[in-house]
């Protein structure tokens, strides 16, 4: 007697079959809404994270970066300690961002949706203690990691765009 041609053997195949599909479905599915639902998560830290800076929330700022950040600016690389000294003074001389603006920023999520890379164009309008106002157009870039079930800036890169760049 040949098993495979029975009836009930045809359904239990079939049966495992649909199944191993619909697993497969859904697990692609998690892992597609979890790239989108990451980049989204890193989207709204990035808002959030400028948003305090705008404000001159320092401590709200200084939340959004990771104990182990570090950071290239065009002075050299810093890390999370000697940032917060350095921009808490010159805060605290009197020296105000007024407006932040980003634009074109892209995100790109690591495999694993814990990590990420947000680049983008930050255009800063900052009022000095002496009432000067100044405009500048940079270029930031930052790494982010997911600890702990938070995203984090671990790293940041941060230089003046072009002027003749067009975006």
């Amino acid at each position: 007697m040949d098993l495979e041609r029975t009836p009930v053997n045809r359904k239990r195949v079939i049966a495992v079959s649909a199944v191993f599909v619909s697993v497969a479905f859904l697990f692609f599915v998690r892992v597609g809404a979890g790239t989108t639902s990451a980049e989204q998560e890193v989207r709204d830290l990035e808002q959030r994270a400028n948003a305090a800076y705008e404000a001159n929330d320092l401590p709200k700022y200084f939340s959004f970066y990771a104990p182990d950040f570090t950071q290239y600016l065009p002075e050299g690389r810093s890390d999370l300690s000697a940032y917060e000294k350095e921009w808490s003074s010159y805060i605290g001389e009197g020296n105000r961002v007024e407006k932040v603006v980003l634009s074109d920023t892209h995100v790109q999520i690591g495999p694993s949706s814990d990590t990420a890379v947000a680049s983008y164009i930050i255009h800063v309008r900052t009022k000095l203690k002496d009432g000067k106002v100044t405009d500048e157009d940079n270029q930031e870039s930052d790494v982010l990691f997911k600890r702990n079930g938070q995203w984090k800036v671990v790293f940041l890169h941060y230089s003046a765009a072009p002027k003749s760049e067009s975006h």
